[in-house]
């Protein structure tokens, strides 16, 4: 057989393989349970041939495994794989459809993510479950105080410190029974606020550690956890070929609806990493706010931006603008130039 990709449709425990040759015909067709595919494989396809597979839950897992054995790996999104499924939907159909989009010239592919960049971002995602978890905490303490007649300013910070206030002050109407509910609440959200910080400190540990966040740590906006999340989002900056398509990941570039020779641009599209973008936004934010008082290219030129735009139009353009110089000082390998920082072409 003379197979030149391959699609393999996975899953948690069945996988099914379509192998073409260059010509596209089909030279091999197989189900295999989860321990017995990368064998099957092995025998079939010659090394160098290229496997592709949906970008999704494990896929960068096999991407190194294949990878490891000398294959060369394509990650597709699952969107792009869509128009290529005929009729009726199911793993085998998945399959060819898969070795049908990895054949087109034109299509986009997810870069494998190595283990270091897989773990970096298991720290970021944690974080932020663990973030929205306090938040629910917070909001249920304060819902269920409220029935009592106690109201919290507003603020987390603020509530952390009435909470030992209305545990101990026996007149507040609060009865014996719900106090030890409150505490029990009140040491959870204790517990959350540990895990957040232990969280925090690893992050910042590790971005000290890398190279590329202590380079992106010089742009403006960019805190340890912007930067370790950026550093594990690019890897080397390879998988863009320029800082637009990085910034349209991130769902921070307009949403187009043209026709009949008119372009019409809408809002952000608001596609890919909303982690990543809500950073890049809340940094931007920030800078937006001493850029009064500063005359450097980057300041000027948000303050122009401000005098003719909303501000959070400008916002989330310094947003763009921040993702857009992260990818060249990554892809680059070169140290961040606040004069270059202002151009029009970045």
């Amino acid at each position: 057989m003379n197979i030149t990709r391959v699609g393999v449709d996975i899953a948690k425990s069945v996988f099914h393989i379509h192998a073409a040759d260059r010509h596209g015909e089909i030279q091999w067709q197989g189900k295999y349970t989860r321990g017995k595919w990368l064998g099957a494989l092995e025998k079939r396809v010659p090394l160098g041939a290229e496997i592709g597979m949906e970008a999704c839950a494990s896929a960068h897992h096999w991407a190194r495994e294949l990878q490891r054995r000398g294959y060369r790996v394509r990650l597709i999104a699952a969107q792009f794989v869509k128009p290529y499924v005929k009729s009726n939907k199911n793993d085998r159909v998945d399959a060819e459809a898969i070795c049908e989009a990895m054949s087109r010239p034109n299509m986009r592919f997810v870069t494998p993510k190595t283990v270091a960049q897989q773990d970096s971002q298991a720290a970021h995602r944690i974080r932020e479950e663990l973030v929205s978890q306090r938040t629910a905490k917070a909001n249920q303490i304060r819902g269920l105080v409220g029935e009592y007649g106690l109201v919290a300013p507003k603020g987390i910070e603020h509530l952390r410190r009435v909470l030992p206030e209305w545990l101990e002050d026996a007149e507040n109407g609060l009865t014996d029974g719900f106090r030890i509910l409150l505490a029990g609440l009140a040491e959870d959200l204790r517990y959350l606020d540990d895990r957040v910080e232990s969280l925090t400190t690893e992050i910042e540990r590790q971005a000290k550690q890398d190279p590329v966040a202590q380079r992106l740590l010089a742009l403006r906006g960019i805190g340890p956890l912007t930067a370790s999340a950026l550093a594990a989002a690019l890897g080397d900056g390879q998988a863009f070929r320029r800082g637009r398509d990085f910034a349209a990941s991130l769902g921070l570039t307009p949403r187009q609806h043209s026709t009949g020779g008119r372009d019409r641009l809408l809002g952000i599209s608001k596609r890919g990493d909303g982690y990543l973008r809500k950073l890049l936004v809340h940094g931007a934010r920030a800078v937006l706010r001493h850029a009064e008082r500063r005359d450097d290219g980057l300041s000027q030129w948000l303050q122009a931006l401000v005098a003719r735009k909303h501000i959070n139009v400008a916002i989330v353009a310094l947003a763009n603008k921040t993702a857009r110089i992260a990818w060249a000082v990554t892809r680059q390998n070169k140290v961040y130039d606040p004069a270059l920082a202002a151009s029009p072409a970045i």
